[in-house]
C-alpha cells in the first residue's frame, strides 16, 4: 500500500517546516472486535439467566416437552418455602387469588395457561401437593414439572415433564 499524506520531497523525506496532515479516518477494527466479544458473551449468558429464582431442582430422565407460542407461567417454590410467580414473591394467603386471576386470563380459545412448577428437591412432598391442589382448584390443569437432566440420560440439561407420558 502506498504512503498516504504529503511526502516531503525526494524519497519521501520531510523537510524541517513540514508536518504530516492529521488522519481523518476512524479505525473501526477495534470497535468491531469489542462488539463481537460482547455479542458472544451475551449469547452465552442469556440462556443461563432464564430463571432468576435459584432452586435446586430434582433430576429426571424424562424428555423435554415442547411449549406453545404463549409464554408459560413460572411458579417456583424455594428451599425456604417461599412462593414465586415469575420473579415476584407471593405470600401464601394471596396464592389462591393470584391463581384465579391467572385462570381468568386464559386465551380466547378457553384453553388454560401452561404452568411450569419449579420446586426445590429438598421440599416436603405435601407442600408441593398443596400448591398443585391450589392450581387444580383454580382450573389450571396444564401443569409441567421442571427438573434437571439425569447424568445417565443423554437429554438436555433441563427437562420439563407434563406428567402425561409416564413410563413404568
Amino acid at each position: 500500500m502506498a504512503m498516504s499524506g504529503p511526502s516531503g520531497g525526494i524519497g519521501g523525506r520531510r523537510g524541517r517546516g513540514q508536518r504530516r496532515a492529521p488522519m481523518a479516518e476512524i479505525n473501526v477494527t477495534p470497535l468491531v472486535d469489542v462488539m463481537l466479544v460482547l455479542l458472544i458473551i451475551f449469547m452465552i449468558t442469556a440462556p443461563l439467566l432464564a430463571s432468576a429464582v435459584p432452586i435446586d431442582l430434582p433430576e429426571s430422565r424424562a424428555k423435554p416437552v415442547e411449549t406453545e407460542d404463549q409464554e408459560p407461567v413460572q411458579l417456583s417454590i424455594n428451599a425456604d418455602d417461599t412462593l414465586y410467580i415469575g420473579e415476584e414473591v407471593v405470600p401464601e394467603a394471596e396464592l389462591p387469588a393470584r391463581l384465579d386471576a391467572i385462570a381468568r386470563g386464559n386465551d380466547e380459545g378457553g384453553k388454560p395457561r401452561q404452568i411450569m412448577l419449579r420446586a426445590d428437591k429438598g421440599l416436603d412432598y405435601g407442600r408441593v401437593m398443596r400448591v398443585m391442589g391450589e392450581l387444580n382448584r383454580a382450573g389450571l390443569t396444564r401443569l409441567s414439572l421442571v427438573t434437571t437432566g439425569s447424568d445417565d440420560a443423554p437429554a438436555a440439561q433441563t427437562a420439563v415433564t407434563d406428567g402425561s407420558e409416564t413410563k413404568q
